[in-house]
């Protein structure tokens, strides 16, 4: 089973003046250090895969994603990237792509219907598994956690969110969950975090969906005088997901204790690996890749490359049967930007 889209017709549309095939990329967001992380890695990777790049900014709303799509087809593109972060609402602006035989590739998150020819993203289940061992193991299986969530119209946000409750109801039964659906904004978290500790007060354990939430955690968890090491017995620990410079020296300085790792850097390369692929007309199937990951078939017609993302702690330590890499390991891209 293959999965890929034809190349394009030949013709001078979609070409730049240097001969470069164009193709349009559009960010999700410009207000998080990762996605900034993300913007900044993408044209040297264009320049890598010999593409001629346009970009747009949907910041966060997809009625300007598809106003942004609809520019990039007057442009004439060869091939589409995108990270919709309303993955049923994008399906009209997939099937408009698909009409064209633009190649779309999504980054970070996956379309609820609709096809595209590639997924680039790793494994959104597994962060909130990894973020579930880590929290039970440090929890030794008792006790409260709040996991500040994502938005649940995307599929990262269930993804997380049901991987970690279905764990820790299958691991550490002993552990309360208070799920707060926050919308990926940091206000609305740590305001929510504020009132959860308010009214229990022996919460242990904070999972963060994003780094979103990181800025204002920290500060929740200093007023209620929390922000403590984590060798004293009120440290509150807490798990988040991104691997951003600023997560790498929190643990580091103990202020935080782990995070998922989820690779700014090859999102960025591996999107456009893929368009450039589709333009030159080649497939893929399920199974082993050459850089360390595997594609699935999610469904008929869909693949997604799933990325390595690896817990991230002060020790690289073990934890409920997850390894973990040290905060300074230099595979990690945070270190490289940090």
């Amino acid at each position: 089973m293959t999965a890929a889209l034809t190349a394009c017709g030949a013709s001078d549309t979609g070409s730049a003046g240097n001969g470069k095939p164009v193709v349009g990329l559009d960010f999700p967001r410009s207000d998080t250090d990762f996605w900034n992380s993300y913007i900044k890695y993408s044209p040297g990777f264009a320049t890598d895969f010999g593409l001629d790049l346009k970009t747009t900014n949907s910041q966060n709303d997809v009625a300007k994603l598809t106003a942004n799509v609809q520019t990039f087809m007057s442009q004439g593109v060869k091939g589409v990237a995108m990270a919709p972060q309303d993955t049923a609402a994008i399906a009209p602006t997939l099937e408009q792509l698909a009409a064209k035989k633009i190649p779309v590739v999504t980054v970070d998150t996956r379309p609820d219907t609709g096809d595209v020819y590639m997924v680039v993203r790793a494994d959104n289940r597994a962060y909130g598994e990894k973020a579930c061992r880590f929290l039970g193991a440090k929890l030794g299986g008792k006790g409260k956690v709040v996991m500040l969530q994502g938005d649940l119209s995307s599929i990262n946000g269930r993804d997380r969110t049901e991987a970690f409750n279905d764990c820790m109801k299958a691991n550490y039964p002993d552990i309360t969950v208070f799920g707060e659906a926050t919308n990926w904004d940091g206000a609305v978290a740590a305001q929510k975090l504020q009132t959860d500790l308010t009214a229990h007060p022996d919460i242990k354990g904070v999972y963060m969906q994003s780094s979103f939430a990181l800025a204002g955690t920290l500060q929740v968890l200093k007023q209620k005088g929390l922000l403590v090491g984590p060798e004293d017995p009120k440290h509150v620990f807490v798990v988040s997901n991104d691997g951003i410079p600023e997560e790498l020296r929190n643990i580091t300085e103990g202020l935080i204790d782990a995070t998922v790792s989820q690779p700014a850097d090859l999102y960025a390369k591996y999107a456009l690996h893929y368009l450039k692929a589709a333009i030159d007309g080649k497939t893929f199937a399920p199974g082993k890749t050459d850089h360390d990951s595997t594609i699935i078939q999610v469904r008929e017609g869909l693949l997604e490359d799933q990325l390595s993302a690896p817990l991230v702690t002060a020790d690289g330590g073990t934890y409920g049967g997850v390894p973990s890499l040290k905060a300074d390991d230099q595979s990690l891209w945070g270190t490289k930007l940090g």
